[in-house]
């Protein structure tokens, strides 16, 4: 097999680089994964996932700001690299980068290619309503995973499944891929496919404020959105009690309730151990496990021994 890069930050590019130190016939030459980074209240600096993984393996790390300056692709031609891996690397590489090996660079993209092109395929997978996903298995070219593919695989989205069991699946599917394909790929047995020109969409950074429930919307498009914002920043919003300040309230389980009737959006028909059911604009949501911010998750019927909701009260967006 060919001396392989491998270039990675996240936990589930971590699942790919261990799986590769497993396999024998490999020889991973280096590791880059971005800089260490500022994490939790004392801002302390943090180690990626993926250069924990690759110092307790033995493998030498590289961590430049930008890869695409001469300093860091002097630093990768030194490594003399046959084979390129990237597994969510979370910088947009070179073509100077993409040219050094003779194998090319390979990216495992956690969808189906070209749907859900970008930074979060995992929960926009799930905020989209699909009922598939997978992996992607392509050769890197200058664009945002537009790349020719090589192989998918597939795996259903349940309706038990967040964010966080299909990041978890994925990974470990990423990996079988992986270490399944890259033979071939050597040997010359793929020819990879270009990508079709129709179904392709862009599955941007999630950021904050896409917690925020809005009422307004289907029970189902809020119930994705509290399954597909596991574990951040989670679905979420803010309700004033008498005499103190609003406080954030998260919703970490629900489930929808379409044949309701009554009521306005952001209306609580009820409340009680079961759960709290709140109006949508179509149907309902039940909000099954709850957390004030500071405290702990709590299960409806704990939530409410602590924090009394009366069926009636309007929550608005934020309110």
């Amino acid at each position: 097999m060919p001396r392989l890069l491998f270039m990675g930050t996240a936990p589930l590019a971590a699942v790919s680089l261990r799986a590769l130190a497993r396999d024998p016939s490999l020889q991973v030459v280096g590791v880059i994964t971005q800089p260490d980074r500022p994490q939790g209240r004392k801002l302390q600096l943090k180690p990626s996932a993926v250069k924990e993984a690759a110092l307790e393996l033995g493998f030498p790390v590289l961590q430049p700001e930008k890869v695409r300056t001469e300093e860091s692709l002097a630093a990768i031609r030194a490594l003399a690299p046959e084979l390129i891996v990237v597994v969510a690397y979370g910088q947009i590489l070179p073509k100077s980068l993409l040219e050094i090996p003779r194998h090319g660079c390979l990216n495992v993209h956690t969808s189906l290619l070209p749907r859900h092109r970008g930074a979060a395929p995992i929960q926009w997978a799930i905020l989209d309503g699909d009922s598939e996903t997978g992996i992607t298995l392509m050769l890197m070219d200058p664009g945002l995973d537009t790349g020719p593919v090589l192989t998918q695989v597939r795996t259903p989205i349940a309706p038990s499944d967040t964010a966080e069991s299909l990041h978890d699946r994925l990974a470990t599917l990423g990996a079988e891929l992986l270490l399944e394909t890259l033979p071939q790929w050597v040997a010359g047995a793929i020819t990879p496919q270009p990508q079709p020109a129709d179904g392709a969409t862009y599955a941007r950074k999630i950021e904050r404020q896409d917690g925020l429930l809005d009422w307004s919307l289907p029970s189902v498009r809020l119930w994705n959105r509290v399954r597909g914002l596991v574990p951040w920043p989670g679905a979420f919003l803010s309700r004033a009690l008498p005499g103190v300040p609003p406080a954030v309230l998260k919703v970490w389980e629900a489930r929808p309730e379409v044949g309701t009737t009554g009521g306005t959006p952001g209306e609580v028909l009820s409340a009680d151990p079961t759960g709290i059911v709140v109006r949508c604009g179509e149907g309902s949501l039940r909000l099954l496990v709850l957390q004030r911010e500071g405290g702990k998750r709590l299960p409806a019927r704990e939530f409410l021994a602590g924090c009394p909701i009366t069926p009636g009260e309007r929550w608005g967006n934020g309110d």
